[in-house]
């Protein structure tokens, strides 16, 4: 629990943690004040540093991929709000495999028609060119010396 918890240890704990311990032992949601006043009351801070840092602390809630915003604008643990298809769709993101990669790249590519492929190869062909016109010709004779 927060309160067993020591203020010098308190005080090494990020903003977050310290909000993941509140939800998780009050068991109901917050909105973004609420909690970091909750943060704020434990840490022994001001009004004045509460407003300075109420929105560093929300940019971090929404980073913590712990949290989730519900539709209400209140907190909760995400771990309270997965469902089934939540956990299908966060494993299908993390497999995705090379198979995955190169199926994406050849269907970005069938979009360019032979049109567009003969004007890339056009400037390609003008900027090799352009590339080796100022580099000296040497002969074979030149280069055995």
């Amino acid at each position: 629990m927060l309160k067993d918890i020591s203020r010098e240890d308190l005080e090494l704990m990020s903003y977050t943690d310290i909000s993941y311990h509140i939800l998780k032992e009050k068991g109901q949601t917050l909105n973004t004040p609420a909690i970091f006043k909750e943060v704020c009351k434990l840490l022994n801070f001001s009004d004045g540093l509460f407003e300075e840092k109420i929105g560093d602390f929300y940019t971090s809630l929404t980073i913590d991929k712990r949290f989730t915003l519900l539709d209400n604008f209140e907190w909760d643990l995400r771990e309270r709000n997965l469902s089934k298809d939540d956990d299908i769709d966060e494993d299908e993101d993390e497999e995705k495999t090379e198979d995955d990669v190169e199926e994406v790249e050849e269907d970005e590519g069938e979009e360019e028609t032979e049109d567009d492929l003969s004007l890339d190869d056009d400037l390609e062909d003008d900027v090799e060119e352009d590339e080796f016109e100022d580099l000296p010709i040497v002969d074979e004779d030149e280069l055995e010396k």
